[in-house]
């Protein structure tokens, strides 16, 4: 399960209580999301920042570190948007729907998945990131494969298979898509793959 790897990124070699430690944070994720995590450097965020390269070690002793804050993070508030989803009263389908609006919020603001986007880079990341990016996607389709199994036995949504198989199908349906929306500039590549999914699983009905 993915709970029991939660908060490894956190590990030692880091400094995150500040404001200039979320500063940082922030101007990596946007590098991370617009040219992958090797297609940056700590020249970049001290650039962008105003800030010697001696302040960034400060709070984050490597690129490492930072990496693993990075993926915590970005864990913590998508673990915070289940939780929105889980408070309100909506059926299995709607549930759904909302998790797709999720990555569609994502890309319309210029935005990709930080983990998928450091899946792709995987094999050159350290262990503690490739565990932490294995605990956001167990993560989600641990959620994902509950709101589809509620779902069947509701009779709201069909689908063959295990529930979990089909949560990764989900979830590789949207990160693709993302991805191959970036060439084209164009996000209604992940609106089309949205609405095959939704009629896919019987979330609605074509027109």
């Amino acid at each position: 399960m993915a709970s029991s790897r939660r908060g490894t990124a956190s590990g030692t070699g880091s400094n995150t209580g500040s404001s200039t430690a979320s500063d940082i944070l922030d101007a990596a994720e946007r590098l991370v999301q617009s040219r992958g995590f090797n297609g940056f450097s700590y020249a970049d965020v001290s650039s962008e920042l105003g800030i010697t390269k001696a302040a960034l070690h400060y709070h984050f002793a490597g690129k490492a570190e930072l990496g693993e804050s990075l993926i915590t993070r970005y864990n913590e508030r998508f673990d915070a948007a289940l939780a929105v989803i889980e408070a309100q009263e909506l059926s299995a389908p709607e549930k759904l729907m909302v998790y797709c609006d999720l990555y569609r919020g994502t890309l319309r603001g210029q935005r990709m998945c930080l983990c998928g986007m450091l899946a792709a880079e995987y094999n050159t990341l350290g262990e503690p990131m490739r565990q932490a990016i294995g605990s956001f996607f167990d993560h989600n389709s641990d959620w994902l494969a509950a709101v589809l199994e509620s779902g069947r036995k509701a009779g709201t949504l069909g689908f063959q298979g295990p529930p979990d198989q089909a949560a990764k199908t989900i979830i590789a349906a949207l990160e693709g898509a993302m991805l191959v929306a970036r060439p084209y500039n164009d996000t209604a590549v992940l609106d089309v793959v949205i609405d095959r999914l939704l009629v896919e699983f019987s979330l609605r009905q074509p027109a």
